[in-house]
């Protein structure tokens, strides 16, 4: 069975092309689900409804998880509820940068 752990760490090196910030630290994960033995069911949000960004946040999350050893099939679902804010923030250096 895939370790969720390790896909965690995977999906921390996708970054948030605008903000320069993992999507792991910006809070945008909201779970990880591995069924079976090897499929992933990673549920996700962005910071906006509207990003123009989710096709390429799915695409990077799948690409990061495929190079995880035994990875099946993968699913991204999307998810505004509830809706992401910045107290979602995960790092406390992170909070700083952003006044909070």
């Amino acid at each position: 069975m895939i370790d969720k752990n390790i896909i965690l760490n995977k999906l921390a090196e996708v970054l948030d092309p605008e903000l320069g910030v993992s999507i792991v630290d910006l809070g945008l994960i909201y779970g990880i689900e591995v069924k079976g033995r090897s499929d992933v069911l990673v549920t996700m949000t962005l910071t906006t409804p509207s990003c123009p960004l989710a096709p390429f946040f799915a695409e990077e999350v799948k690409k990061k998880i495929k190079e995880v050893k035994g990875a099946g099939n993968i699913d991204v679902k999307m998810t505004f509820d509830p809706p992401w804010d910045f107290s979602k923030i995960k790092d406390k250096s992170l909070r700083r940068r952003f006044g909070l």
